[in-house]
């Protein structure tokens, strides 16, 4: 909770310090160099984070990468920083050439709001094309704080980043297809359901017309999905609100001696009939019931006992009950009778 809260903070110092920083060396100051202490590492410290850290490549000597953190004296992912204004789509080849001289398994291009995270998973020592993971903290998503705790000093493990990357990169990739197809699906998409769906040969008015068809469909169909999960959401909700309230109210009853002592009265009467275990006492805010096998179809009785006047209810044929005045509990056996009657009366 505390590391998405200083995430959560970090993001309003990007919103809030961006129009004030002019150059890419006040972009490293201001969110670049705190980002890094954001994941624990002490930038002050030059066997945590080497700033300029040598990047040689071949006979071009002099090169240098803006940060290299470091594990055991070895550099673990280095980063190119730019400016916050620079569109980074333009500037990961220079990370690339970098990333092939070092032993770093990970390299980050950022210019302080946009972070891009790469790794070599297609060809080792060599730097991927494409970013396993970029964060926008602009628009940070709920579940990249969890990818953002692997790389804080105290959990990096490169094995468990190399294993969660994998998936990642290839995830990210599959819902820009997605989207995409969604928004402007491609004639081999159409295609994909035209075959399944036309029994006829596929021209290109029938792939015209169906183009329409599958774009409203799949995008309907995604509108379901994410309304029947909010729907289910809301139900499972509303049932632990139940759950909530009946606690709630169970927590309000009190069970009186007096009203043990009314069910034992009870019991006694009617055990005569029935085995006294199948007798039993179910207290609520309202009265307090004695009922056959725990089942409140099936009542023998109803003691309130808790007003300024004591009442016993009687239940008839059709289960209507009939409140009847009491001055004290010995009353109950005056009314043997109804209470055997209604006890049989499940037995039969």
């Amino acid at each position: 909770m505390e590391f998405q809260a200083n995430l959560k903070a970090f993001t309003e110092r990007v919103l809030t310090l961006k129009p004030n920083l002019q150059t890419e060396e006040a972009t490293k100051n201001g969110l670049i160099m705190p980002f890094i202490q954001l994941l624990g590492y002490d930038v002050f410290n030059p066997m945590e984070v080497i700033p300029e850290f040598v990047a040689d490549i071949g006979t071009k000597k002099g090169e240098k990468v803006d940060y290299a953190i470091l594990q055991d004296n070895t550099p673990i992912m280095i980063i190119e920083c730019k400016h916050w204004k620079e569109n980074l789509n333009v500037h990961n080849s220079q990370l690339h050439r970098y990333f092939h001289v070092t032993k770093a398994r990970f390299g980050l291009l950022t210019n302080g709001a946009e972070y891009r995270f790469y790794t070599d998973l297609e060809e080792s020592n060599k730097m991927d094309n494409e970013p396993f993971l970029v964060i926008d903290f602009e628009n940070l998503k709920d579940h990249e704080v969890n990818e953002l705790k692997k790389f804080q000093k105290a959990n990096f493990d490169i094995d468990k980043i190399i294993d969660s990357a994998s998936e990642l990169k290839y995830s990210s990739a599959i819902k820009e297809i997605l989207v995409k197809e969604l928004n402007e699906p491609s004639e081999d998409f159409v295609r994909f359901f035209g075959k399944q769906i036309y029994s006829g040969k596929i021209t290109a008015k029938v792939l015209e017309q169906l183009t329409g068809i599958v774009k409203k469909a799949t995008n309907q169909s995604i509108k379901e999905i994410v309304n029947d999960r909010l729907h289910s959401a809301l139900k499972k909700e509303e049932e632990s609100h139940e759950e909530f309230e009946e606690v709630v109210e169970e927590s309000k009853i009190e069970t009186t001696q007096e009203e043990i002592e009314g069910y034992h009265i009870v019991r006694s009467i009617v055990r005569t009939q029935i085995d006294a275990e199948r007798v039993v006492y179910r207290d609520t805010q309202s009265y307090f019931g004695i009922l056959v096998d725990d089942n409140n179809r099936k009542p023998i009785c109803r003691l309130h006992l808790n007003g300024g006047k004591k009442y016993i209810g009687l239940f008839d044929e059709n289960k209507k009950e009939e409140r009847i005045l009491i001055e004290k509990l010995d009353d109950i056996y005056k009314f043997s009778d109804k209470l055997l009657e209604a006890t049989v009366r499940y037995l039969n």
